[in-house]
Parts: structure tokens; sequence; C-alpha cells
């Protein structure tokens, strides 16, 4: 029986899903720092490549469930129980938004973000390794829809090649957008380019960091740019709830284990602390006692050399 041209239903192809919000998923990687394969492939994996119920009607590309912090739409469905709740958004752009909000809030996503966004392997293993997915074969299945569209290639674009994809649901907030040219102490040099007074802005050490405000705290700073509390204390040594200095220096990504600039040592001056230095190249303070044969309190003094590498 031939069923009326009316009445039939297109389903979205691989290809037309991934033309529709190509630039949306790269736009949230230079955000966010999650991979755009792994943001693409995840929304075309659990919605069905935009095709499920809950894509259609509640924009809801990641199956992400209400919790009792949620306060914006919902959408009851059966899934593991019996009408279960899940999040409406107002755009597909919105439902990508709060998934990598989802993995930079969550404590047990952390190691991610200390891959290479290029790392697409690493990260699909890792969300099954968090408890992202019960199905064992998760990994496999994100790689695969990664490798069979090469979605990869959209790790390694820029600011510059979002205007080359396809549409998007939402204009591009430059002010989230990570660039680069800061130098290693956290002041814009004179060929720097920043994104303003509140961007992101990326060091010598290749770690995102903004610069803290007037009477701004750690859970300002975390509310401005995306980022649970705990992250921004873990990244930089601060306690809760801390008063940050305006001026600061705030990493938005873990720092590393040593320093990737040309520099191999810093001379100690006057009211420089270890964890002064490590924040003003980005090199985990652990480490920089290790590298440099000191333990935690040990005194440093003026002149002295710390290894960087």
């Amino acid at each position: 029986m031939l069923v009326p041209a009316a009445f039939s239903q297109t389903r979205q192809t691989p290809k037309q899903y991934i033309e529709r919000y190509d630039q949306d998923a790269v736009a949230e990687m230079l955000k966010s720092g999650v991979p755009a394969s792994i943001t693409l492939s995840q929304g075309m994996l659990e919605s069905d490549y935009g095709n499920s119920k809950l894509a259609k009607e509640a924009k809801n590309h990641f199956g992400i469930k209400c919790h009792s912090t949620w306060t914006g739409g919902r959408y009851t469905m059966d899934d593991d129980a019996k009408d279960e709740c899940f999040r409406v958004y107002n755009s597909v752009y919105e439902s990508f938004v709060d998934h990598s909000d989802f993995l930079r809030r969550n404590r047990r996503y952390a190691f991610l973000f200390e891959l290479k966004r290029t790392d697409y392997k690493g990260w699909a293993h890792g969300l099954k390794k968090a408890g992202y997915a019960t199905n064992p074969k998760y990994p496999e299945l994100l790689i695969n829809i990664i490798e069979a569209n090469n979605l990869d290639r959209f790790d390694k674009m820029e600011k510059g090649d979002l205007k080359a994809l396809g549409g998007s649901s939402k204009d591009i907030d430059d002010n989230h957008v990570a660039s680069s040219g800061a130098s290693s102490g956290g002041k814009s040099t004179s060929g720097s380019k920043t994104s303003g007074k509140k961007g992101v802005q990326m060091s010598d050490n290749n770690i995102k960091y903004v610069i803290a405000e007037q009477n701004e705290t750690t859970e300002s700073v975390a509310k401005r740019t995306r980022l649970g509390r705990w992250q921004i204390v873990a990244y930089n040594g601060f306690q809760k709830g801390q008063a940050i200095p305006e001026g600061t220096v705030v990493y938005l990504q873990p720092k590393r284990g040593s320093f990737k600039g040309e520099q191999t040592e810093h001379v100690v001056k006057n009211g420089d602390t270890m964890w002064k230095i490590s924040q003003q190249y980005g090199v985990k303070l652990n480490r920089l006692y290790r590298k440099n044969k000191l333990k935690k309190g040990d005194p440093i003094k003026i002149g002295q050399k710390i290894r960087l590498k």
C-alpha cells in the first residue's frame, strides 16, 4: 500500500545532522573544551540522528534527565523506569550547551579535560569509564560514528573556521571563545588577542584562563565561565569561597606538569612564593616542588633558580 506523500515521514540522515549542527558543535568546543567530534557523535547516537521523539519534541539530543537542580521545562517518558523526567530546551544549541556544562561541572569527568581535544578515542573510552553510559560498547559506538563521518576534522578547527560550516541555531558569543597570545604572566602583550575584559585567553603554556575582576570570588568566576566552583578551586589551588585579588590569573583548565615555553627556569624575586610561580607559568605546584627537590612549605630565597621543566 502506498503512503500519500503528505503523510510520509522523512528521517534525518547522518549527513544532514552534521550539516545542521556542525557549527554549534565547534562553537561549543571552543567555549567548553569538549571535542566537537564527541558532541556530534553523542548527539547522533543518543538522539538517533535527531529523529527520536525526545529530540523532536524536547530538543534534547543527549538524553539528559531533569535531576533535582533543573528548573526548566520537563518532558516525561518511559526509559530505565516509567515516567522519567527529561530536560526540555528552547533550541538544540541549548541542548549542546547543557551537555558540555554537564560534563564540566561533574567532578567525575574532570580527567577528560586533561586530554587533548583531538584525542577522541580517549574521550570516548573516558566517558564510559566515568559512567556516562552503561552499554559496554559505548566507546566503540562513538568511535565508529566519528570515523565513519570523519567528525575528527572538526576537532582541529578554530574560530575562523566557523563561517565555513553549516547553519547555527544561535549566534556565536565571542566573549567566551578562547584566543591566544597572552604572556605567561597572565597579562596581554601588544601582539596578543583577547576577547575583552571578561574574555577567556590562552597562556604560553596552552592553558585557558581569565583575569579576576574586582570583588571576584571562586563562585563568581565559576558562574561567568560556566564551570563548577570545584574546578576553579582545584585548578588554581584556591579555597572554597576565597576572595580573589583583582588581576589574578585564574585557570580554567588543569595546569601542566612543566612549562612548554622557551624559559627553563624562574629567578625568585621579592614577594615570590611557589604558588605564585606555579600560577605565573601554569605549572602544577606539586610538580614544581618535585622538579626542584623541595618539600611543601620549604622557603625560597631571592635569586634562587626554580626549574620549570
